[in-house]
């Protein structure tokens, strides 16, 4: 195992990832160093006594498996991939009297372009979603598991594979967990770095060994997922929440966030800002809150915030300052929490040319498996380029519109959603500069860098 990166990775250009010490209530993040990965660390914060809790090795009855899913579901708990889907909903999904194998499946295949969460939590956090996941199997009656893991970030899986090492020498993991009669045995599995495959279904054709295309559903993987058999599928971050909610309850977890939006969520606070990196705060945060961890707008006033990743349409500044960073206040003001990357843009920022850089990374990642997202991605990044060089034409922006239109909701998955919502979102906020590029031949912010 070639040896790990150190820290000075992310200090060579004054980046912080999750140990500025500026988390609120945190979590997943608590205490963490940098160096306090290992079984031992994780035990002194005290790890794994939820699995010990829920199997009666505390001196406790233990939990059945619905009282499990029960305290899941009580937490309002959703998925913290970018759908948003309550957990303990999901599991309930998985027909516990199945008589052949199930699995169960966690998606870090982190490559929503803001978004550098997980990687954090595989990293210095790694047992809290082995923990989280054996869990998982345990309410679901599941004996096998995969960690997909994003396969540029290589070191983290290295560190992931290091600490299942631990976990399976510990008797946390494997056959009769801690003598009792619950049997798992987790994986890792690194991809190649496919933007497609965090689409579930893409990333169960990948785990199967082949090319990753999403799948058309229904069936869908509760009933129908990896090699055929029924799969429970859920981020890195949502398993990693698991353990906290069992050690101290639904309710509390419950009670750190909003209703419907329980527990914390953290956020990559990327772009113009002045102390980027990862946030842990309740859910219901203020947005001007999570700017202010953040350092607050670099180099200009604040012009427009993406608040949930790439896919997610941008939001100007005047809605922004008043949202509040959850689910329901997002999905409200006209786009999505999705993966929890927050982009921020100032003023110097040129929203055509935004744009083109966001619409070339999904023509160049479409898997081309659909007509309307090989063909459509094309298009839109085309005529965006075409608009940005002082070639485009008045009705370019109607067609836009109407190629966006036609890509959206007619894809398998929703790769070609997250292409299309960007354009129209900024041909409506942010009209303007569109019309002056396209009467002008010139970007109306000379200032963009």
């Amino acid at each position: 195992m070639r040896q790990m990166l150190d820290l000075s990775r992310f200090q060579a250009k004054g980046r912080e990832t999750c140990f500025h010490g500026r988390h609120i209530q945190p979590q997943i993040y608590s205490e963490l160093n940098g160096s306090n990965w290992s079984l031992k660390d994780y035990q002194a914060r005290g790890g794994y006594a939820a699995l010990r809790k829920i199997l009666g090795r505390d001196g406790g009855q233990g939990m059945t498996p619905e009282a499990v899913i029960a305290d899941v579901k009580l937490s309002s708990l959703r998925g913290r991939g970018g759908a948003g889907f309550p957990t303990g909903l999901k599991w309930s999904f998985m027909p516990r009297q199945f008589p052949a194998q199930k699995y169960l499946v966690c998606n870090s295949d982190e490559g929503e372009p803001g978004t550098c969460k997980d990687r954090d939590i595989l990293m210095y956090n790694p047992h809290a979603v082995i923990e989280g996941m054996t869990i998982a199997a345990y309410a679901m009656g599941i004996t096998v598991g995969y960690n997909y893991i994003h396969g540029e970030i290589f070191e983290v899986y290295e560190r992931f594979e290091a600490a299942l090492q631990e976990a399976r020498a510990a008797g946390f993991l494997g056959a009769h967990i801690m003598g009792s009669d619950t049997s798992f045995e987790l994986h890792a599995h690194h991809g190649f770095g496919a933007y497609i495959c965090g689409e579930e279904t893409a990333l169960l054709e990948s785990l199967e060994g082949k090319k990753g295309q999403p799948r058309f559903k229904p069936p869908f993987p509760a009933s129908f997922g990896l090699y055929g058999k029924p799969t429970t599928i859920n981020n890195t971050e949502t398993f990693a929440a698991v353990p906290w909610i069992i050690r101290n309850g639904g309710q509390a977890y419950l009670e750190v966030g909003k209703h419907n939006n329980g527990g914390t969520k953290i956020f990559s606070v990327v772009g113009d800002v002045n102390a980027p990196g990862n946030f842990e705060v309740p859910m219901g945060t203020p947005f001007s809150k999570l700017l202010e961890l953040a350092g607050g707008v670099k180099g200009g006033v604040l012009k427009a915030v993406i608040p949930g990743g790439s896919s997610a349409p941008v939001l100007p500044a005047h809605i922004m300052r008043d949202i509040t960073m959850d689910y329901d206040a997002i999905a409200k003001a006209g786009s999505m929490l999705g993966s929890g990357a927050v982009i921020v843009m100032n003023d110097t920022r040129c929203m055509v040319k935004s744009l083109l850089r966001l619409s070339y990374f999904y023509q160049h990642e479409s898997c081309g498996q659909c007509t309307p997202c090989r063909e459509g991605t094309g298009w839109l990044w085309r005529m965006v380029d075409r608009i940005e060089k002082g070639q485009g034409r008045m009705e370019d922006l109607e067609l836009l519109n109407s190629v966006a239109d036609n890509i959206q909701g007619r894809t398998i998955c929703a790769l070609g959603d997250a292409a299309a919502m960007p354009v129209r979102a900024m041909i409506k906020h942010f009209r303007n500069e569109f019309v002056h590029h396209i009467e002008h031949k010139t970007c109306m912010v000379p200032a963009y860098v």
